[in-house]
């Protein structure tokens, strides 16, 4: 009853206008409530011909609290939208053109049911489930003559066993049986504790019909799956080696005979090798990775090779930016790729000797709380790129590339957003003690009159091998509409501005990148626009180990709200999800090695000089940066007499933070209410 009335109370609160307003006028400045009438378009998928895009389309569903999924048709000719899977279907995602352009494949989830794959006719515009699965299908890929659809799936196994318990009487109810854990990555955030099995690949006929199950084994096999032209082979990632659970970052791309089952390896480098393409000719193999050299960052770069996996070639040793994506071109002489670049997506072509050409930029991912870079894209044979494009003051919505020109066909927020006041954002320039420049991007709230001064939330991106861009927030512009600036930069340690950026707190993080904050809070100050005396910070996971450690160097801040942080690098080391990843990428030696490395670079370690009141935030079900990170943190503010509180976020992981509308606007406005305790007033 008291976290119902909380809630209650937060969410109310993150609806407050900045001037209060009739009851029956809508807010002119972003509320809690309108994070459920917000929409994002995510994957678009142009068709063949060029002619029609599917494209998934999120929004909040206010009785559910949960985020729903659609799949709908664009016109690309007169930007007419159609749906296709929306409403009774359920939550739908995942839409994949049949060769022919005719078909389209989708996965979706009827009430009550595990999702499973449809197929919809664009002729007679026609919809039928094929599949009839015990868990959700995934990675969906046609095969090149349009008969059958590829898609991995969870087999389940049987886990270890020690003992056997006494026979159960008939009728008794005894406890559940014991658990027995022997995997190295034993739970997944988001996804909790691995159950006994791996994941598959699998084929069913794309007009329904028994699947056919093609790779076994102890090992998991992913996608992204790519067919050969001649539909005998299907290329797949996975770590198939004896000692496979402690090279999980070993990842090599293998080559599946759809006939007789027999996996072929075709990549043997040491390092993650994924997201096979294959050549319209099918000769040439494109694919992702780099040589791991146990950095805590190496930028994933744009390999070809041949169908076989001899002649293997990076091609974008040149370009100093990391390869998320990439779709080969009609001709065969080029690929398509989707990097970062200061902050911002962009897809390019490249030609086969690294040449690169720009064809979009300002894309945008589909999150909606902090502004990241992001974004997502497919190719027509005839060379018309789809893509995922946003700005400051809306989400992603969905744009095409043509012949040098940019259309954009969706404006999926505009009613809504066209009504309220936004932060506007402007740029800083910002120096840092060695002459660096820091990237920042100040929020002022809505109607500022320049000239006055007001209070600043400086808010740190997570990763940290991350980046903000100049991309839609929720959280900013919900902070800007209680009266807020709101600082967000790109520290040292950030992506899209090259390795050696990146690579500048390997192994010293948080480190100087603390330097490149106090920098921009710095700069912002001296515009004359932000109160130095209301200063406050915020951040989430590699910003929550920021946010904590600048109270541990500094008082300058009035108020603190560090979330979902890592506080202690030994025990987050030996409890987060990726089990070996800390101490094999961000550390030198492992915790009992040289555990005062650890330790110095642990905001736990400066907790004796912390006299901030620090809000402390965190998910209930956060497996990345797990809660007892959190509670370690908020009893030592309790035991150092500093003013504090724990806000817990029921049922959350780390990377569904925010994932149900009401959670993220209650969470904002938490901290808002936490900020506004201690800010003073005019």
């Amino acid at each position: 009853m008291i976290r119902k009335s909380l809630i209650s109370l937060l969410l109310l609160t993150a609806s407050m206008p900045v001037m209060a307003a009739p009851e029956d006028v809508p807010s002119p400045v972003l509320q809690g409530r309108d994070l459920f009438a917000l929409e994002v378009a995510t994957d678009p998928q142009i068709s063949p011909d060029g002619k029609t895009i599917a494209y998934v389309r999120k929004s909040g569903d206010i009785m559910t609290d949960r985020a729903r999924s659609s799949i709908w048709l664009i016109d690309v000719g007169t930007g007419k939208q159609t749906p296709i899977a929306a409403g009774s279907s359920g939550n739908a995602s995942q839409p994949r053109w049949s060769p022919d352009g005719q078909r389209i494949a989708y996965i979706a989830s009827e009430p009550g049911e595990k999702p499973q794959l449809f197929v919809h006719w664009m002729t007679n515009h026609a919809t039928a489930r094929v599949t009839g699965l015990p868990d959700a299908p995934q990675d969906i890929a046609w095969s090149p003559d349009g008969k059958q659809i590829a898609y991995t799936m969870n087999v389940p196994g049987e886990g270890l066993k020690l003992g056997k318990a006494p026979e159960k009487p008939e009728g008794a109810q005894w406890a559940p049986p014991l658990e027995i854990i022997d995997r190295v990555d034993y739970r997944n955030d988001g996804g909790g504790y691995v159950t006994p099995g791996y994941s598959h690949i699998f084929v069913v006929p794309a007009d329904g019909g028994a699947p056919r199950q093609l790779s076994f084994g102890d090992y998991n096999d992913g996608g992204p799956l790519a067919w050969t032209p001649d539909g005998a082979s299907i290329l797949f990632t996975s770590v198939r080696k004896p000692d496979w659970q402690q090279q999980v970052f070993d990842s090599e791309i293998y080559a599946l005979d759809t006939a007789s089952g027999a996996i072929t390896p075709l990549t043997t480098r040491v390092g993650p090798d994924n997201s096979p393409v294959i050549s319209p000719d099918g000769r040439q193999v494109a694919y992702l990775g780099f040589d791991d050299k146990r950095l805590a960052y190496q930028n994933t770069r744009l390999s070809i090779m041949n169908r076989d996996g001899s002649g293997a070639r990076t091609i974008t040793a040149n370009l100093d930016r990391s390869i998320d994506k990439i779709e080969w071109s009609a001709d065969g002489k080029s690929l398509y790729a989707l990097y970062d670049q200061e902050g911002v997506n962009r897809v390019a072509r490249i030609t086969l000797d690294g040449r690169v050409t720009q064809i979009a930029t300002s894309l945008a991912g589909a999150g909606l709380d902090r502004p990241y870079s992001g974004g997502d894209f497919s190719v027509s044979k005839g060379g018309i790129v789809a893509f995922t494009s946003g700005t400051y003051y809306r989400p992603a919505d969905i744009s095409v590339a043509q012949g040098g020109k940019v259309r954009q066909l969706t404006r999926l927020n505009d009613n809504l957003l066209a009504t309220k006041s936004l932060g506007q954002v402007r740029e800083l320039g910002v120096k840092a003690s060695d002459g660096r420049t820091v990237p920042a991007w100040l929020v002022t709230p809505p109607g500022y009159q320049p000239g006055t001064r007001v209070p600043m939330i400086l808010e740190i991106h997570g990763g940290p091998a991350s980046a903000y861009g100049p991309s839609f927030s929720t959280d900013d512009q919900l902070y800007a509409a209680s009266g807020y600036a709101v600082l967000y930069t790109n520290p040292r340690g950030s992506t899209s501005y090259g390795e050696e950026f990146a690579q500048l707190i390997h192994h010293k993080y948080p480190g100087d990148d603390y330097g490149d904050l106090m920098a921009a809070v710095d700069a912002a100050i001296a515009l004359g626009v932000v109160d130095p005396d209301n200063l406050f910070v915020t951040g989430g996971s590699g910003g929550g180990v920021l946010t904590s450690w600048i109270v541990g160097k500094t008082d300058r801040f009035k108020a603190a709200a560090t979330q979902k942080p890592v506080i202690n690098w030994i025990s987050e080391a030996l409890t987060m999800d990726n089990t070996l990843f800390t101490s094999r990428y961000w550390f030198e030696k492992k915790p009992w090695e040289d555990p005062m490395s650890y330790w110095s670079r642990s905001p736990l370690s400066l907790i004796g000089n912390v006299k901030t009141p620090t809000l402390v935030v965190v998910g209930s079900e956060d497996y990345r940066t797990p809660v007892s990170e959190s509670e370690q943190y908020y009893a030592a503010l309790q035991i150092q007499g500093v003013p504090t509180a724990l806000v817990k976020v029921p049922g959350a992981s780390h990377g569904g933070f925010t994932a149900r509308p009401s959670q993220s606007a209650a969470k904002a406005a938490a901290i808002l209410a936490w900020f506004d305790k201690y800010r003073s007033k005019p």
